[in-house]
């Protein structure tokens, strides 16, 4: 029986278009070009990141992070940034019952922001919080210890299958891969992925079915 659900962040909840479009800004490079080159840094199994420093070789991101805030063009999200289905999917699991965890590869600071949108989630904590980014075995611990569950009771929800699928799964949790975003469409009719992932879901909406089907 799935007694949690933990949810991956960035294009799973939350659109990343405003996290890059700022990125590409700050740059002073066309925004278009800054998206292509995260696809295909991350297609070839890079950091997302690696798009930046292909722009900006030798750049210092901490630092460059660092002045976009102090600048007040740091980090944002609001409502408008989550998915349709986030909120009503998320409630619905929380009226089943289950222990909703929100947990992904942001920064602290996005570990605040998504905190102020006040979402129906009983945990919600950051790789950067939690100093353990995704797909290190640690991460995961962290999430079975917030979700409070055993790591078969636990479904990890996510699109990316490097730092969701895959090390969900070695770490015996229950899940999930999300076609959204370019990573979820990306991978969703891999064979490999499809094997690795217990559930391939189209919405958030697919997991409450889960979740009874499972009792």
């Amino acid at each position: 029986m799935i007694r949690a659900v933990a949810l991956d962040i960035g294009e799973t909840l939350v659109r990343d278009d405003r996290y890059w479009a700022s990125w590409a800004d700050w740059l002073g490079v066309p925004r278009h070009t800054l998206a292509a080159l995260v696809g295909a840094v991350v297609a070839q199994g890079r950091d997302n990141a690696d798009a930046i420093r292909l722009l900006r070789p030798g750049v210092d991101l901490a630092a460059e992070y660092r002045a976009r805030e102090a600048a007040g063009r740091g980090e944002r999200l609001d409502d408008t940034d989550l998915y349709d289905d986030v909120r009503p999917a998320l409630a619905a699991l929380r009226d089943a019952g289950v222990r909703v965890v929100v947990a992904g590869n942001q920064t602290r600071r996005a570990g605040e922001l998504l905190r102020d949108l006040d979402l129906p989630a009983d945990v919600i904590a950051t790789s950067d919080e939690w100093g353990c980014p995704k797909p290190d075995p640690d991460f995961f611990a962290r999430v079975l210890e917030a979700g409070t569950a055993l790591p078969h009771e636990t479904l990890y929800v996510g699109d990316h299958p490097v730092n969701d699928v895959h090390p969900a799964r070695n770490a015996g949790l229950l899940t999930a891969h999300l076609r959204r975003g370019p990573w979820g469409h990306l991978w969703a009719d891999d064979p490999a992925v499809r094997a690795a992932a217990d559930h391939s879901i189209d919405t958030l909406h697919d997991l409450l079915s889960i979740v009874r089907d499972s009792a």
